[in-house]
């Protein structure tokens, strides 16, 4: 017999887990004076798949000792409505007004589907951005956010990295693996094109692309925690100056 448990069981001890993250995430937004903007940093990673990009931004995550969110938990969070109201009425009138205006902006400029699972996707990771301190793994998290509380950040290795990585994980044959690798990166960047009209390759939107087949995940997690910890230093200068 297998060791391991239920998948309900499991699922419940998780949710049990998350929920309590993200009461514990209530009292993090940072007050604003005059107009509100998010005042603590994002990290949010995009992927190739078998990149291991999950694996790196648990490790950031870590390092940072800040909140772990991934493709799991988001849609979990979009998915159960009081969860997410109680997210977004945790947020002050300020935030919530910002966040709300954010939303249509997005909407107007056709950077947001008008999917009802999408819309609320967004609203769970505008709620997220603006308490901060978070690690947000895909689900087209750093489209939403706005460029100067966030670190955008592309995983990426090379093909034959990637396969011999999924071959591994998931115990497939080698063409198997490419044919996996291969759909999965196109099944994201369709989500990404569709749902938010941006094509995740393009790189000079990212504020930083790291490549885990020549870094190892802890020293691509060190690289990308340090460029959080800088970039979340120029935020705080920037308030201090405006306030």
């Amino acid at each position: 017999m297998s060791d391991t448990p239920p998948p309900a069981a499991w699922l419940f001890q998780d949710v049990a887990d998350f929920v309590e993250q993200i009461r514990a995430a209530q009292g993090r937004v940072v007050p604003a004076s005059g107009g509100y903007r998010p005042a603590q940093l994002t990290v949010c990673i995009s992927r190739e798949t078998g990149s291991r990009g999950g694996t790196i931004a648990r490790k950031v995550a870590q390092l940072l000792q800040w909140d772990y969110y991934d493709q799991e938990k988001l849609e979990y969070l979009a998915q159960e409505a009081h969860l997410e109201q109680e997210l977004w009425m945790g947020l002050p009138e300020q935030a919530r007004i910002w966040a709300e205006e954010h939303l249509r902006q997005l909407q107007h400029e056709g950077r947001l589907s008008q999917h009802t699972t999408i819309q609320q996707l967004a609203r769970a990771l505008l709620a997220l951005g603006c308490r901060g301190h978070a690690v947000i793994l895909g689900r087209g998290a750093g489209y939403l956010l706005p460029p100067a509380s966030t670190l955008l950040v592309r995983v990426i290795a090379d093909v034959a990295d990637r396969v011999r990585y999924i071959s591994e994980f998931h115990r497939l044959p080698e063409e198997q693996a490419r044919q996996y690798v291969r759909q999965t990166d196109q099944q994201r960047m369709e989500f990404v094109r569709t749902h938010f009209g941006r094509d995740p390759t393009e790189v000079h939107q990212y504020d930083l692309v790291v490549n885990s087949s020549l870094l190892s995940v802890e020293a691509a997690a060190q690289v990308i925690a340090l460029a959080a910890r800088y970039k979340e230093s120029q935020l705080d200068e920037t308030g201090n100056a405006e306030s």
